[in-house]
């Protein structure tokens, strides 16, 4: 926060290290390169096979997630075709993956997503990606600081590029990173001729000056004192606690009867699908908001509506920072269950629209919803928050 509060932020530097537009950047440019350095540590990458541009502003830029509708610059500018879960499962169907490649022939397949709480079979999405002669770029963004503890499969070595973000469970700023791999891609069978990489340039083109302008060199040295603490003990110690809460919230779900995708998780996210319990993700973030729970509305398998979606997405790395444990969690869940609940019989009250329901909880003051922010407000009182006092409304020395 310091770093990324500090007179970094004052300094324009369009370029990269040693090939700025403008002079005076020594200090710029050292900064950029440390950033580097601890960013190919962090995951433990030989920086001869691996590079990384550490310029992006957010993951925009480098999230290549497909999808049907054209919400996205990448689905505006490229044709996209999704692969889906196994609605039994909730599992990547892999083999339905496979037989969609060889129809769309892909140059680019991607693995990675913001919902998904079990592991990624990269050898087998290699395997496919390989068989189309297509790239493999692997978006880790919500599991970029589990990948650099060591306690999630890595996706560096099996993908051609990775993007990630920088201010999820890696807890930097907010950025991004676009890893790219150097050297030999491949050998020419006929000729023996060995055939490199040839997408740094083309990346680090596509970042300055293709989408972006000047740095914000006040967010890159955040990044690089985050990645710096990503190689700590105490990181992976954090992580592991992060994965334990996120088993202890879906337990804690679980036993309270809410159905779960793909029956639990493996990493820091829980994907709930509240369809069982006759309520939707759309009015349960609600009746949470205003019960100070911060979770977000998701779409599930099966789903036809993103605006009304079955499920209830949450995550463990925000409440882990402020020190919660696994009992903690099982907590969250207790609050979760009561607001669900709420949410229930607010719906039959109001009927099938959602305009109505939202109308009603906005206007009324429901005393179930007051009770409970008034229980999750005395909760979390017993927990730091992170840089800010509100007692004194300033941030911390």
């Amino acid at each position: 926060m310091e770093a990324v509060g500090s007179v970094m932020t004052n300094k324009y530097s369009e370029g990269y290290p040693g090939a700025r537009y403008y002079g005076g950047n020594e200090f710029i440019d050292m900064a950029e390169r440390l950033c580097q350095k601890r960013a190919l540590e962090a995951f433990g990458l030989d920086p001869e096979k691996w590079g990384v541009n550490v310029q992006p502003l957010s993951g925009s830029p480098a999230n290549f997630q497909t999808d049907t509708k054209k919400i996205s610059a990448t689905s505006i500018y490229f044709e996209t075709m999704p692969y889906r879960l196994n609605e039994e499962t909730g599992l990547i169907d892999y083999d339905m993956l496979e037989k969609t490649a060889k129809l769309f022939r892909p140059k680019l397949i991607v693995a990675g997503a913001s919902a998904y709480t079990r592991h990624y079979d990269y050898p087998r999405m290699r395997a496919i990606a390989d068989q189309q002669k297509s790239w493999l770029l692997a978006d880790m963004a919500h599991i970029s600081g589990l990948v650099a503890a060591g306690l999630v499969p890595s996706p560096f070595e099996h993908a051609d590029v990775v993007t990630t973000t920088t201010h999820k469970s890696l807890r930097g700023p907010r950025g991004a990173m676009i890893f790219y791999r150097k050297g030999t891609r491949s050998t020419d069978k006929k000729t023996g001729k060995e055939i490199p990489y040839d997408i740094e340039d083309k990346i680090n083109f596509a970042v300055f000056p293709g989408l972006q302008g000047g740095p914000h060199n006040h967010t890159i040295s955040g990044l690089a004192c985050a990645l710096k603490q990503a190689v700590a003990p105490e990181f992976k110690q954090y992580q592991q606690q992060v994965l334990s809460n996120s088993v202890a919230l879906a337990d804690g779900l679980a036993k309270r009867g809410f159905s779960l995708v793909s029956g639990g998780t493996d990493n820091h996210i829980v994907l709930v699908d509240l369809r069982p319990k006759g309520i939707d993700g759309s009015r349960a973030e609600r009746v949470m908001e205003l019960a100070h729970i911060a979770a977000n509305k998701n779409t599930v398998p099966g789903d036809v509506s993103a605006m009304v979606p079955g499920g209830l997405r949450m995550g463990s790395p925000a409440l882990t920072s402020r020190g919660f444990v696994e009992k903690d969690f099982d907590k969250v869940a207790e609050f979760v269950d009561r607001a669900v609940t709420i949410a229930v019989d607010l719906k039959k009250k109001t009927g099938p629209k959602l305009k109505d329901f939202r109308d009603y909880v906005n206007a009324n003051s429901v005393p179930e919803i007051e009770a409970l922010r008034e229980d999750v407000e005395a909760f979390a009182k017993q927990f730091p928050t992170i840089g800010f006092e509100k007692a004194a409304m300033r941030y911390q020395d």
